[in-house]
């Protein structure tokens, strides 16, 4: 009796959930890795931002104290 039909695979309630739940955790892990991605490109810009900042205070500072030694110096 080569011809023995194998076990037929048969859904039921608490598998279909599981599965379910699966999926869901899929997606909201793969939603929370692309919000976490936009965070840190934000992160990024803010960060080029605030170190612009500083360079052009430190910029504006020393253009006053060059100016300033060049006022007192003839």
């Amino acid at each position: 009796m080569t011809d023995a039909a194998p076990f037929e695979k048969f859904l039921c309630a608490p598998g279909m959930r599981l599965q379910a739940h699966e999926k869901i955790s899929a997606i909201h892990h793969e939603n929370l890795l692309s919000r976490l991605e936009r965070i840190e490109k934000m992160m990024e810009r803010l960060e080029r931002r605030l170190w612009f900042t500083v360079y052009g205070v430190v910029a504006v500072i020393l253009g006053q104290a060059i100016q300033s030694f060049l006022v007192v110096t003839p």
